[in-house]
């Protein structure tokens, strides 16, 4: 009867190793032995001793099912960190190089808003700055309190330079005007604009003490009103502007904190020569 059921063929199933044969073969007769045994029982005879074959070891466990099961990753023991990915060797590479232009652009940048603020800073600030007769005067003592100061200031700002560029205090001398006045001085002057102006008047000044001195920086006598009409011609003290270009008309009003403002402009005939000094004028 075992030897019947050795015969039948086994069923179809996954491939098994020599070993796993072996192990199930003894459990097959391991089950013949424990029939063998209920037959004879039942026969009513005796329980005879099975000489031949010794029953084998308990029957070893299936197979783990993740023998026949698809491969996956390997899992990580508790308390373990995943290893970090590197980046490719080329991806590093162009990394690199985009944070070493975007550091030279940030350095650039820095550089030129140096150099504009060293080179441009008195155009775009100052004690008046270019809108300073147009606006913060209002809130800041920052304009001459003498009408006539007021018209030598222009004057001595076309005359001196800014030795760090070279030009004239452009912004000192559009700043004595009230803003719409900048562009008519400028336009009475022949220039399109007042930093142009301020720009070819200086390059016509021979000497700067001399030309800003030309206009009297007060008057001993009081000023009538709050409001003022300052000539270029009719009003210097040397006789005529010295070495450089008269300005023609200014008017002069009184505003807050006592200070006084450009508030108009008119070109004016041709000044009469200055006196002669007897000296050689030098720049």
């Amino acid at each position: 009867m075992a030897e019947q059921r050795r015969d039948e063929q086994e069923p179809a199933g996954p491939r098994l190793d020599p070993e796993q044969v072996r192990q199930f073969q003894q459990f097959q007769q391991f089950q013949d032995f424990l029939r063998y045994q209920e037959a004879q029982q039942q026969q009513g005879g005796g329980v005879v001793p099975y000489q031949q074959a010794q029953p084998p070891a308990a029957p070893p466990p299936p197979p783990p099912p993740e023998r026949f099961q698809q491969a996956g990753p390997p899992e990580l023991p508790p308390g373990s960190q995943p290893p970090k990915r590197r980046l490719p060797r080329w991806a590093r590479w162009i990394l690199g190089k985009l944070l070493g232009w975007l550091l030279l652009l940030i350095v650039l940048v820095i550089a030129g808003r140096l150099a504009w603020n060293y080179f441009f800073a008195d155009q775009d600030t100052g004690p008046t700055g270019t809108q300073g007769g147009g606006g913060t005067y209002h809130t800041n003592k920052i304009l001459s309190t003498s009408p006539f100061e007021a018209v030598r200031s222009v004057y001595d700002a076309i005359a001196q330079e800014d030795p760090r560029n070279k030009e004239p205090l452009v912004a000192q001398a559009c700043g004595r005007f009230d803003e719409p006045i900048q562009q008519k001085f400028a336009q009475n002057m022949g220039f399109p604009d007042c930093r142009a102006a301020v720009i070819a008047l200086h390059a016509q000044v021979t000497h700067a003490t001399r030309y800003a001195e030309s206009m009297p920086s007060f008057r001993s006598t009081p000023v009538p009103g709050d409001e003022l009409k300052i000539s270029s011609c009719r009003d210097n003290i040397t006789g005529g502007i010295r070495n450089g270009p008269a300005l023609g008309l200014f008017t002069v009003r009184k505003v807050e904190k006592g200070q006084w403002l450009i508030v108009d402009h008119a070109p004016e005939p041709p000044c009469a020569p200055p006196q002669q000094t007897g000296t050689t004028p030098t720049r």
